[in-house]
Formats: C-alpha cells, sequence, structure tokens
C-alpha cells in the first residue's frame, strides 16, 4: 500500500504544501485525493508567486480582468488566488463532508504585513472568509504576540483557522488558549463548535537549518558534543509539542466543548522538505506521525515519501527521554531555543513579506507582458 494512504489509517492527515491552476483543471488534485489519501491543501505567498509568476497557467485568465480594466496588482491576485482556492475547497469538499468537517481544508493567507496588527488581521481574516464563502476554508493567521488574539477572536466568529509561524511551545501553548477560550466564546453565544476546525502549524525544518549552524561552529569538547545534536533538534521540540497537545486537550474544560462536538486543534507539521542533503527526503515525516496531527508537505516530499517512505504509528510518541535529552544539551552548548525560535518568528514574518512582494512583482511583470499597463509604470 502507498505510504501516503497509511498515514490515514495511522491517524494523520498528509497535506499538499503548494497550489496551482493545472493541478485543479487537468484533475491531478482530484486524482490525489482519490489515489494518495490527500486529505488537505496549503498555500502560502511563495506558492502563488510561482504559479502566478513563473508558469502561463494564468495566462488566459490574467487577459481576461485586463480587458475587463483590472490593472491593479493586489486585485489581479486576489482574483487568481481566491478562484484557485475555491476551485480546490469544492474539489475537497467531498472528502470534508464525509469525514464530517475532519479534513478537506485549504488554507489561505492573511496579507503577512498584517501580522503585528490584531485588528487588522481580524478584518482582512474574516472579509477573505466571506469573499471565498467556502466552509472547508482554513484563514491562516501568523502566531506572533498579535496573532493570538486574532485567532480567539476569529474562531469566536466560527471561522476555520490555521495559526501559522509557531516555532516554540510557548507560543503554542498560547494558540491552544486562544482557540479553546474562542470555542467558549462562540458556544456561548449558540455557536456550533462542531462546525469549526483548526491547525496550529509547527515549522521544522528551520529550527535545525539555525540551530545545527550554531552546533557547527562550536569547538574544543563542546564539537563532539554538537555534532551528535545535528539534525536531531527540530523533531525532538516536536515530539514535546505533541506531548503538551495530549495534556492541554484533555480534562475537564476541554471535555465540556467535546461534549458539544468540538474538535481538538490538531498540530501541523510544517516546513517538512529536508534543507540538509545528508538526511532522507522523508526524514520528517518518518518520525512524526501520530493520532490526530497533520504533515503538509511539498510536492517533491509527499512523491518520496510516497514511494520510500516509512508509515509506522506513533512515531512522534517514541523514545520522549531521548528528546527531553537534546532539548536539554542545547544550553550548556550555549545556545538558546528560546533565542532561536523568538528570532525565526521574526525572521519568518519578513521572509513571508518579502515572498508576498514579489508575488505582486510577478503578477506586474506578467501584467505588462500582456499589455496591461497604467500610470507610473
Amino acid at each position: 500500500m502507498n505510504p501516503l494512504v497509511q498515514l490515514s489509517d495511522l491517524g494523520q492527515s498528509p497535506w499538499l504544501d503548494d497550489l496551482h491552476r493545472d493541478l485543479i483543471r487537468k484533475g491531478d488534485l482530484k486524482r490525489m485525493i482519490d489515489e494518495q489519501g490527500l486529505r488537505g491543501m496549503t498555500s502560502n505567498p511563495s506558492i502563488f508567486e510561482k504559479a502566478i509568476g513563473d508558469t502561463d497557467e494564468y495566462k488566459d485568465d490574467l487577459q481576461k480582468l485586463l480587458a475587463a480594466g483590472k490593472l491593479d496588482d493586489m486585485a489581479i491576485y486576489e482574483s487568481l488566488a481566491i478562484e484557485d482556492i475555491q476551485g480546490a475547497c469544492d474539489v475537497f469538499r467531498p472528502l470534508y463532508d464525509k469525514t464530517n468537517g475532519a479534513d478537506g481544508f485549504v488554507s489561505l493567507e492573511v496579507p503577512p504585513a498584517l501580522a503585528m496588527e490584531t485588528s487588522k488581521t481580524v478584518e482582512e481574516a474574516k472579509r477573505l472568509w466571506k469573499v471565498v464563502d467556502r466552509k472547508n476554508l482554513m484563514v491562516k493567521v501568523p502566531g506572533t504576540t498579535p496573532g493570538v488574539p486574532a485567532t480567539k477572536e476569529l474562531i469566536g466568529e466560527g471561522i476555520n483557522i490555521n495559526v501559522t509561524l509557531l516555532f516554540s511551545i510557548g507560543a503554542y501553548e498560547d494558540v491552544v488558549e486562544a482557540y479553546i477560550s474562542g470555542l467558549e466564546h462562540y458556544a456561548k453565544k449558540g455557536g456550533d463548535v462542531s462546525k469549526v476546525a483548526s491547525v496550529a502549524s509547527f515549522f521544522l525544518s528551520r529550527i535545525d537549518t539555525v540551530v545545527d549552524k550554531k552546533l557547527s561552529e562550536l569547538s574544543g569538547t563542546q564539537k563532539d558534543e554538537g555534532a551528535k545534536l545535528k539534525g536531531t533538534v527540530a523533531i525532538a521540540w516536536a515530539k514535546l509539542a505533541y506531548q503538551r497537545w495530549i495534556e492541554l486537550f484533555s480534562g475537564a474544560r476541554w471535555d465540556a466543548l467535546a461534549a458539544k462536538g468540538a474538535k481538538p486543534q490538531r498540530l501541523l507539521w510544517a516546513s517538512t522538505g529536508t534543507k540538509d542533503p545528508a538526511l532522507a527526503p522523508t526524514y520528517y515525516v518518518d518520525a512524526l506521525i501520530g493520532k490526530q496531527t497533520v504533515n503538509t508537505m511539498p510536492t517533491a516530499t509527499m512523491k518520496a515519501f510516497g514511494e520510500t517512505g516509512t508509515a509506522k504509528a506513533d512515531t512522534v510518541e517514541s523514545d520522549i527521554a531521548g528528546a527531553k535529552a537534546t532539548i536539554e544539551a542545547l544550553p550548556a552548548l550555549g545556545i538558546s531555543l528560546k533565542d532561536v525560535t523568538e528570532d525565526l518568528v521574526q525572521d519568518g514574518v519578513k521572509k513571508f513579506i518579502e515572498s508576498f512582494d514579489k508575488l505582486l512583482g510577478g503578477v506586474a511583470k506578467k501584467r505588462k507582458e500582456l499589455g496591461g499597463t497604467k500610470a507610473g509604470d
């Protein structure tokens, strides 16, 4: 059996971290759902930038928008992106219905420039939710300090949220509190909490990239100790986050919501494409299989796992003592995981903003190539 299909049997949902028009129109997305066990999809500015700026898949649609007099690059992007998101949501809708809203989601990101503004994030998320108008949409909200109250408010309005850019367990705990508080608010005003879904996206390979660089810079007796930890920190950190997930979604407070049909906010493993060529392409998938989790994979990672991956039950719960030892070894080597994760959040927001700017630049380039010019070009 295809290991991707086996993941669902083991309680984990494989999602694809990619979205472009031909994937929908040529039927590939439906085939992946039917034949490979695909259960959801995420998008981000980099994905749309590559799809719109580097392919001809959108040429005809761009020409139609330009002929209609639409010249604003942001408006063009949004028209194209929303059509893609709606199309993907429609392809996933049978799965969403079959699983009673447990799977079949497609994510669309709030513009990253709003990451540090709670009220504007809420306003934009509500607008996107209304414009896309699909029950199986998840609006992506960054897990920044201002993003936490935004998440609470949006969940309290019954909007599905994918909280992104989570690197620390402390930030994750804040997000869980926002989710549970939001559900309590929604239930109090008569909302059906069984219709609300959320994931908390915990980023992995970026952690190892930064920590491994620090480990490589060690000298003397510490160098050998550091070498043993290379490539192990993100998975250890994720395993400890999953242990917190088990604890946070238990007890009287959660049981009261569960009795009303509430679903736990699932941990989603993101940034699962390996950046270190010494690691297997399925490294961050094989090691973190667990019940009620999601792994969103780039196309290459998903292909690799389908061909060579190992679908083994509950690997995310294996060797928790070893995971704790790995994290506890870092301070003695002069590495602060707190500092690393805080820097990664800031860097993540910056990179998403840069990607979004590059995306709009790609749209402008395509627009000009097709003869759509405006004052100032």
